[in-house]
């Protein structure tokens, strides 16, 4: 059994899914934006960059983090499979590890390890849509242990999650990305320095803005 740390979306088989709805120690001084006293992280704001519409810049406080976004940029209208990257205010509800592959930094975030029979349903015409589910699954999915690094850690944003609509978009993380000039296919990406220097600032109530 698995989770995705978010009220209602405990997972036990295909089957029984409820379908219910950087240098990032720097010191900052100061109240920067999306900070606070303890110097923990409440919000993170994803922008365009200049250039390829996949390219972005994250800031966390008062660090800027280059990333990358869908390789058709931003859009407030996600569709399923559009390769656009959703702009709005979406919560960080937890995520998943390669426990096999790193050692975690810490941090406030509640992390689970990856294991082989962790899915994600990104097929509109199953009740799991946009839901993790335990595999092998007859459903369209993504499988969470990939061969590559790109799910190493990867964050789960609460993008169509409650309520769900069918086709408006399903596994928008927050992952590692291979190179800075890769594209997501709708995701936001960082790379795996960057993300193992942020995970240990990160609160449990942090939000990523995307515009």
């Amino acid at each position: 059994m698995f989770n995705v740390f978010c009220p209602g979306l405990s997972v036990k088989s295909a089957s029984t899914v409820p379908n219910r709805a950087s240098d990032v120690k720097k010191r900052v001084c100061g109240a920067n934006e999306g900070m606070k006293a303890h110097g923990l992280i409440h919000r993170l704001v994803v922008t365009r960059a200049p250039g390829r519409m996949s390219a972005g810049r994250l800031q966390a406080g008062a660090i800027t983090i280059p990333c990358s976004l869908g390789r058709k940029g931003v859009i407030r209208s996600k569709r399923e499979g559009d390769g656009k990257t959703p702009a709005g205010r979406f919560r960080v509800i937890g995520g998943y590890w390669r426990q096999d592959r790193l050692r975690l930094p810490g941090g406030a975030l509640k992390l689970e390890p990856i294991k082989a029979h962790m899915g994600w349903c990104d097929d509109p015409a199953d009740a799991n849509y946009n839901r993790p589910l335990r595999l092998p699954a007859r459903a369209h999915h993504e499988e969470l242990l990939r061969a590559d690094a790109l799910y190493d850690v990867v964050l789960v944003l609460d993008h169509n999650q409650s309520p769900r609509v069918r086709g408006h978009g399903s596994a928008i993380f927050f992952h590692l990305t291979r190179n800075r000039n890769d594209p997501t296919a709708g995701c936001v990406a960082i790379s795996r320095a960057q993300m193992l220097r942020l995970l240990p600032r990160l609160s449990r109530d942090c939000v990523m803005i995307i515009r």
